[in-house]
């Protein structure tokens, strides 16, 4: 399965390989991705309800999962990469590969995946709604920790993310009560504003790669053991985000959301974060999160497709409260038992 959005993706690196934009195309390229960062993020605050996010609260154990995975286990395994350099991957593509762990869980596709799988959709909601307030800030904090010896992170470029990044957001989040409506109705179209965004946002930094002759410095065997290394970390991811559900003894349809939310990663949101925090290194710093996306795409669907034809379980049943412990559960099917038994012996013969 082939994402007909990363095919206009490459398209556009394509593009900005044979025809990059130079002088003052350049600049006008480069402010129409500094424009069209503003009005993602703005759009990204107009769209996502506080109310829905807060309403999860009450399924505080499941959200926390798939948090600690999305901003803590994923850049631990991503530092723990730092010792494939330089013989696997370059110090550049390794800077990309760590930022590409401190991106936020995706949205759209945890929910449709989750759907598909017969999972918690309305966790997977609250989970892809948390992750992405919290990934406008947590993401460039991360970065400028995790990546400010490596990428030339500076203060103001941190400062450059919060106005580019935060206050277009917040001001969304201000004023969604007054366009949240006229956001929600006209969706569709308003989804073509974020894809070309991104579209013009990919050219942009690809055309500052070109002409800086970035691209000289990437082979195609590099290419190819970035792949593997990435197909690694997801395979981790999955593996992880499993055993430790199981452990929490969360019910199936909880799994199902903790394993797809808490191993993907948004390129949404991360192409345009990824464009004002490395600027002019941005091309290849987007590289292994465009990888890893299709790559995600490729085993989440064949993972949904395959947990939809399981069998459901009572173990799925009693997974639809999140916010009750495994030993919560045990106490109420005990006392559900004795109160059985009490009755048996009250009961005529």
């Amino acid at each position: 399965m082939i994402d007909p959005y990363i095919v206009l993706l490459l398209a556009t690196v394509g593009i900005a390989a044979l025809l990059p934009a130079s002088g003052a195309a350049a600049d006008v390229a480069d402010g129409a991705a500094t424009g069209g960062i503003g009005l993602l993020f703005f759009l990204y605050g107009a769209r996502l309800s506080t109310r829905e996010a807060l309403d999860g609260i009450r399924h505080w154990r499941l959200h926390l999962t798939i948090l600690a995975f999305t901003f803590a286990v994923f850049p631990l395994l991503g530092l723990a990469a730092y010792g494939l350099t330089p013989w696997l991957v370059t110090d550049e593509l390794y800077d990309g590969l760590l930022f590409l762990c401190l991106v936020p869980s995706t949205v759209q596709s945890s929910i449709a995946f989750t759907s598909m799988a017969r999972g918690n959709v309305a966790g997977a909601i609250a989970a892809g709604s948390f992750s992405s307030v919290l990934g406008v800030l947590l993401t460039p904090l991360l970065a400028a920790a995790l990546i400010g010896g490596s990428g030339g992170f500076a203060a103001d470029t941190l400062l450059a993310t919060a106005g580019q990044l935060l206050a277009p957001f917040a001001l969304g989040q201000l004023l969604r009560r007054w366009i949240g409506a006229w956001v929600k109705r006209h969706k569709r179209a308003l989804s073509f504003v974020d894809r070309g965004s991104i579209l013009v946002v990919v050219y942009a930094a690809f055309s500052e790669g070109v002409n800086a002759g970035v691209w000289n410095e990437v082979s195609w065997p590099r290419l190819g053991a970035l792949f593997g290394v990435e197909a690694l970390l997801l395979v981790a991811l999955l593996l992880l985000t499993g055993l430790v559900a199981r452990r929490l003894r969360f019910g199936r349809e909880d799994r199902v959301v903790v394993v797809l939310a808490g191993s993907q990663k948004s390129l949404a949101a991360g192409l345009p974060m990824a464009s004002v925090i490395f600027q002019d290194q941005a091309a290849l710093a987007v590289l292994p999160l465009m990888l890893f996306h299709q790559l995600q795409l490729i085993v989440c669907a064949y993972l949904s497709r395959r947990w939809s034809r399981a069998p459901a379980t009572p173990t799925a049943a009693r997974g639809a409260d999140e916010g009750r412990s495994g030993q919560e559960r045990v106490d109420q099917e005990r006392a559900v038992a004795a109160a059985s038994a009490r009755t048996s012996r009250s009961a005529p013969a």
